[in-house]
C-alpha cells in the first residue's frame, strides 16, 4: 500500500495547508506533554501513559500533515504519510506504537512498566526531531 492509495479511497483528503490548525495543535501537544511528564509511571498508570503520549505523537503528525496540505482519517495512513515525507524508520516506530496502542485501547492489553518507559523515551525523541524539522 501506498500514501496515495489512502487519498484514492478517501481515507486521506487533500486540503489547503493549515498553518493556524498546526500551530494550534503543536500548542495543545506542548501542554499536554507537560502534564503527561508531570504523571509517575507505575503500574496502574502505564497504559494510560503509553496511550496518550502515542496520542501526542499523532498530533505532531496532523500538524505536520495540515502544513503539507492533507486532512488523514486513518492512524494507519500516518505510517505511510511517513514515508512519503521520507521519514522511513519512523513510519516503522509509529506502525510499532500504533499496534500497542491498539491492543490497549480495543482488547484491554497491558504494556510493562520498562516497555512503556522505553516507548516513552523514544515518542519523546521522535517528537523533539519532527517538530524541529518539520513545525
Amino acid at each position: 500500500m501506498r500514501f496515495k492509495d489512502f487519498i484514492k479511497n478517501g481515507v486521506v483528503r487533500t486540503a489547503s495547508k493549515d498553518e493556524i490548525l498546526a500551530k494550534s495543535l503543536l500548542k495543545t501537544t506542548k501542554k499536554d506533554l507537560e502534564f503527561l511528564n508531570s504523571l509517575k509511571l507505575n503500574d496502574k498508570s502505564s497504559r494510560k501513559l503509553m496511550s496518550n503520549y502515542y496520542d501526542i505523537l499523532r498530533s505532531i503528525l496532523e500538524a505536520i500533515s495540515s502544513l503539507k496540505g492533507y486532512k488523514i482519517y486513518s492512524h494507519k495512513a500516518f505510517t505511510y504519510f511517513l514515508k512519503e515525507i521520507k521519514e522511513d524508520l519512523i513510519s516503522i516506530k509509529f506502525e510499532r506504537f500504533r499496534k500497542i496502542r491498539n491492543k490497549i485501547n480495543y482488547y484491554g492489553k497491558d504494556v510493562s512498566i520498562k516497555e512503556t518507559h522505553e516507548n516513552i523515551k523514544e515518542i519523546k525523541s521522535i517528537i523533539k526531531y519532527l517538530v524541529k524539522k518539520y513545525l
